[in-house]
């Protein structure tokens, strides 16, 4: 699953987290997450990985 801005913001929502806690559960700093969720920032690989992992997703590299 591709990671999108709109994407991290539903899914965030979904699971009644603020901008604040996901950068908590994830490891980024908040305005990093207001960032990519505005468009504004294109996550690095690493910060992708961070928020899948906050997600509870699976990589595209492990599942293959």
């Amino acid at each position: 699953m591709k990671l999108t801005a709109e994407k991290i913001t539903e899914m965030r929502t979904h699971k009644g987290w603020s901008k604040s806690e996901l950068a908590r559960q994830s490891g980024l700093h908040v305005s990093t997450v207001s960032q990519i969720e505005n468009g504004r920032l294109a996550p690095y690989p690493g910060q992708i990985a961070k928020l899948e992992k906050a997600f509870g997703l699976e990589s595209d590299k492990a599942q293959s």
